[in-house]
């Protein structure tokens, strides 16, 4: 879905709008631990590193991504920083920035930014085959690699269609785990949506599910959460931690208006630290 810092009012739930942010190599701020102290599946999605204190505080988050291949500030020292190679933008840089990473101890690369869509990072399913294997399997043994995250959407090389055409181009990849995004409207849909992506991992012999973005529709206006999205997430939540194939998960996102209220946890921030 979206990475910008700043989301205008204006945004559709359903037209993702986002870009890799500006890309700094400079990784001096490389927080220092080497692992993720608490074995929660919670993530976080940030732009901004020193957020992610309002939701780790909690103890309830174990990682963070930023959709990015920088850390972007300092991030605690008890979670794990998450890489992401968000598209052929940010090819530049790739492989010293990430090298420099897997050193401090980041332990999994995620692969593309919603490839299955124009708005995103734009792939056939095919040539991010192709991309993947050039830029990410390289790490296999380094790292876990974890696929493309693609969207909920349907038809044809879109959502987990894409996905399949992908691992079946992918064969040689060298993936643990199979990302996926989703945004909808019921705790139902979104539960139907997870047991479709982890029957395709296991299918493909994958032993992990991320679902790396996830938001009900009307979460997205910047509004700072609200009842309905905190009951949707006191209702998934506990289901999500149950669910043995799903290994991490993190909600869209850790900023002021979604899980944030300014610095502070928002009502659905404090549903997902609870």
């Amino acid at each position: 879905m979206v990475s910008f810092k700043y989301l205008t009012t204006a945004l559709l739930a359903t037209t993702a709008l986002a870009a890799p942010h500006a890309k700094s190599h400079s990784h001096h701020n490389l927080h220092a631990s080497k692992r993720a102290t608490s074995s929660s599946k919670r993530g976080a999605a940030y732009n901004d590193a020193s957020l992610v204190n309002a939701l780790s505080s909690s103890g309830t988050v174990s990682w963070a991504y930023d959709w990015n291949m920088d850390i972007m500030g300092t991030l605690p020292t008890d979670i794990e920083y998450v890489p992401m190679l968000w598209g052929t933008k940010m090819f530049t840089g790739w492989f010293a920035a990430i090298q420099t990473l897997l050193n401090s101890g980041s332990s999994y690369i995620m692969g593309f930014n919603e490839p299955d869509i124009a708005s995103q990072a734009a792939m056939s399913s095919s040539s991010a085959a192709n991309y993947y294997r050039e830029y990410i399997t390289k790490f296999s043994g380094e790292a876990k690699l974890v696929s493309p995250a693609v969207t909920n959407g349907v038809g044809s090389d879109v959502g987990l269609d894409w996905m399949r055409n992908f691992l079946d181009s992918c064969t040689d990849c060298d993936i643990t785990a199979l990302a996926v995004h989703w945004y909808g409207d019921s705790a139902d849909d979104f539960k139907t949506f997870v047991g479709q992506a982890t029957d395709l991992a296991a299918e493909y012999s994958l032993s992990e599910t991320w679902v790396t973005e996830f938001a009900l529709n009307s979460d997205l206006s910047g509004s700072g959460g609200t009842q309905t999205s905190s009951d949707f997430l006191t209702e998934v939540l506990p289901w999500l931690d149950e669910q043995t194939a799903v290994s991490r998960y993190a909600y869209f996102m850790c900023a002021d208006g979604y899980l944030l209220s300014g610095s502070d946890l928002s009502i659905s921030g404090k549903a997902y630290t609870s």
